[in-house]
């Protein structure tokens, strides 16, 4: 009886080895990318030489020689915002050990208002930290946004060690995401990109979806590993290969997506960080995330350990929360 008990068992053993080996297997397929070059007049969608600037600081790094560049997509009507994160985490000094700066990206309204940008234009005359391009601003422009950022940092900031694409609704712990990457030591300076990692995501192909993709503009089933576009760091050499890969795939309007469909191309893969979701966000978020995979929320999930909501705590809060605080102080 115990050697057939040791046969079953090994047998089991055996059994789960190979599932596990051929889920390995299809979860992390990584077949060679096709370096086909996108038609001009899709690249042209893309391009950095089909917009131009309307507000630029290309002269900023140069002067400062930033450790590391915080990159903010904002509209032109986010005016509150910009004033906010200006007083918050975007203000000089934060972190004494390097220098960071930020810069508010910036494209057209669909309609325009002469008000706002002259507004605008005087926030540049006296912060000089707004870079704006004549691309129009909407959801569906996020990828050409993002472009620009990346086109922005390979064509004027390269000395920076780090960039980072954050959002506005986006608290960040300057001097903990500092010391991180001060942490990471000299191996993250090439191919490096960090973020919240969504690693088995599937196209959603009901119309009514908010990232609804058709299989003419995405015939596979799969997208390989992505970072959430809410957040990540990368090394500065990879906004030059992004902006390169960017020719040998075709544009489509899921900026994060596209980001990691370049990284595919380049055979960078991102590394995951827990600390890049945003606390009032925490669940939401990664329901979000789980629903780009086209999975459901799993009700016993480890963000409700209290360890990983620590990670949180520690990195990144609602900046709703922080302009409460603000008001607070100035209304006292």
């Amino acid at each position: 009886m115990g050697k057939r008990w040791r046969y079953k068992l090994l047998t089991c053993f055996a059994v789960a080895g190979l599932i596990t080996f051929v889920a390995v297997l299809v979860f992390n397929r990584t077949p060679l990318p096709k370096k086909t070059p996108t038609p001009k007049e899709l690249y042209d969608v893309i391009s950095p030489s089909t917009y131009r600037f309307i507000l630029n600081q290309p002269e900023l790094c140069e002067k400062k020689s930033p450790f590391l560049v915080l990159m903010i997509p904002v509209t032109l009507k986010d005016t509150e915002a910009r004033t906010a994160i200006r007083r918050t985490w975007g203000q000089d000094g934060l972190s004494p050990r390097v220098t960071v700066l930020h810069l508010f990206v910036i494209g057209q309204p669909a309609q325009s208002d002469p008000v706002l940008q002259e507004h605008l234009e005087r926030e540049s005359k006296e912060f000089g930290d707004i870079i704006q391009m004549d691309f129009v601003d909407s959801y569906h422009n996020l990828t050409i946004k993002t472009m620009m950022i990346m086109n922005w940092i390979a064509t004027y900031c390269q000395g920076a060690w780090y960039a980072m694409k954050i959002d506005a609704d986006i608290f960040l712990n300057v001097r903990y995401l500092v010391d991180y990457l001060l942490d990471q030591g000299e191996s993250s300076r090439k191919d490096y990109i960090c973020g919240s990692v969504i690693s088995d995501a599937v196209p959603h192909r009901d119309t009514f979806n908010k990232w609804y993709i058709s299989e003419d503009l995405y015939p596979d089933t799969w997208y390989p590993p992505y970072v959430s576009g809410a957040a990540y760091v990368f090394s500065t050499d990879l906004a030059r290969k992004i902006s390169w890969a960017s020719r040998f795939v075709r544009p489509i309007p899921l900026e994060d997506v596209y980001v990691g469909l370049c990284l595919h191309i380049l055979g960078v893969k991102p590394m995951y960080a827990t600390t890049f979701l945003g606390l009032g966000n925490l669940f939401e978020m990664l329901a979000r995330d789980l629903n780009r995979r086209g999975r459901s929320f799993p009700k016993n999930s480890e963000w409700g350990n209290r360890s990983a909501l620590g990670d949180y705590l520690g990195y990144v809060l609602p900046v709703v929360q922080l302009c409460l605080e603000i008001h607070a102080a100035q209304t006292s």
